[in-house]
């Protein structure tokens, strides 16, 4: 008998046991250590050094800020640390939200907070000039329901920033690049905590996706570019596409900055995508 596919509830018990970054941190959830270290892997890891500005609203779209799928609340405290005029945490689970509420506080910046399901929100139509929306709507499962749903809380010239799973050339190719797989993780290649040992020497890339963010984890979706667009296209005018996030600290050895940066840009496991509401 097949099973029963996940639902957002599913998703949102997920979450709520195993919120972003903990279970991998060294520190506290919730202590100033535990979001130091958040931080620093995001910058080192996510972005190879450097945060893209391009992910950020442009001036002009500052006045009120959706953060959707805020998790433990780093993008909230960039926007914020940004100037924009209201900033507005969503997630699907309250440990999340505490945990941004908490990381705002240690920060020093002002923000509001709301618990959200992204298929379904409940903001008003227009209620937002820009919605920062990175590695969310792939864990859920009506991902074109978030995409209506972001339209349509942006207001007429609306921006949005949101980024999914990439389905880089490695995640193609993975039946043919297991073997290497099998030798990194043999080395020590892997990611720490949320059950995710066997990432390296999965059969099935889908299973990697899903894996990469804990083993109960109910939803993981990749995308190619094409699909990605095709998604967005219906309801944005997609400004830009590019790649981040070359997990470095999954391998066993160190990678050069150099080699880094371009792993980062060219086969990023994030494809990000800079939209204006149509």
């Amino acid at each position: 008998m097949r099973e029963a596919p996940p639902t957002v509830e599913d998703v949102r018990a997920f979450w709520e046991a195993q919120p972003l970054w903990t279970g991998e941190s060294r520190h506290a959830p919730g202590s100033p250590e535990f979001f130091a270290e958040h931080t620093r892997v995001i910058v080192e890891d996510g972005f190879a050094g450097r945060l893209d500005p391009r992910v950020f609203p442009r001036p002009g779209n500052r006045e009120a800020v959706l953060d959707l799928g805020c998790g433990p609340g780093f993008w909230t405290v960039e926007l914020a640390r940004l100037g924009c005029g209201r900033v507005v945490g969503a997630d699907l689970a309250e440990n999340a939200l505490a945990l941004a509420r908490r990381r705002c506080e240690i920060d020093g910046v002002v923000a509001e907070f709301s618990r959200q399901n992204a298929e379904r929100l409940d903001f008003a139509n227009a209620s937002f000039s820009h919605v920062n929306c990175q590695g969310v709507i792939h864990h859920t499962p009506d991902t074109a329901a978030c995409v209506r749903e972001i339209a349509r809380v942006l207001r007429p010239g609306g921006t949005a920033s949101v980024s999914v799973y990439y389905r880089n050339f490695l995640l193609r190719w993975w039946p043919v690049l297991r073997p290497a797989g099998v030798v990194l993780a043999r080395m020590g290649a892997g990611l720490k905590g949320r059950g995710r040992e066997t990432l390296f020497v999965e059969k099935d890339a889908d299973e990697i996706v899903r894996l990469y963010d804990g083993r109960a984890n109910p939803v993981g979706k990749s995308y190619s570019r094409r699909e990605f667009v095709a998604l967005l296209a219906p309801h944005f005018v997609v400004e830009e596409t590019f790649l981040h996030f070359f997990p470095g600290r999954a391998l066993p050895f160190r990678l050069p900055p150099a080699a880094h940066r371009l792993l980062d840009r060219r086969a990023g496991f994030l494809i990000y995508a800079i939209l204006t509401k149509r």
